[in-house]
């Protein structure tokens, strides 16, 4: 599987062959010189579950790789962005023909339709963490 998506990050806590690794996710244009003036570019950093299956000798602070297959990426696009998108444009549309053209009744219904959504995702989010591992390279 060569087609990865990979990060660099550091190791915050071991636990077992469960690491806890911190990757700073740039925006597009934080590598700019001159994003000082700018005020668009940014950066975030996030904690990410590493699975260590290869056994690779790992500890706190040290610098490392994690790698993503590109399809999982693709999959979390379509959970994270298509889906609720579908959901809303389906669910405006049912609202309009059912409420006669009501279109502030039909947004409201429409944007509410994503609370039980995400509530599922919340529920189902141990299942999609199994689905989303992060492996370490190096």
């Amino acid at each position: 599987m060569a087609d990865k998506i990979r990060h660099l990050g550091i190791v915050e806590n071991i636990d077992g062959r469960c690491l806890k690794v911190r990757i700073v996710q740039t925006s597009a244009c934080a590598a700019c010189s001159v994003k000082e003036h700018c005020g668009v570019s940014g950066s975030e950093e996030k904690l990410i579950d590493v699975e260590n299956t290869k056994g690779m000798e790992c500890s706190v602070g040290q610098q490392v790789v994690i790698a993503v297959a590109s399809s999982q990426g693709m999959k979390a696009i379509v959970w994270a962005f298509l889906l609720p998108f579908i959901i809303v444009i389906a669910s405006l549309f049912a609202a309009m023909f059912f409420s006669g053209g009501d279109e502030p009744f039909s947004a409201l219904v429409a944007l509410c339709m994503l609370v039980p959504y995400y509530i599922g995702l919340y529920m189902c989010r141990n299942r999609l963490k199994r689905t989303f591992v992060f492996t370490l390279e190096s």
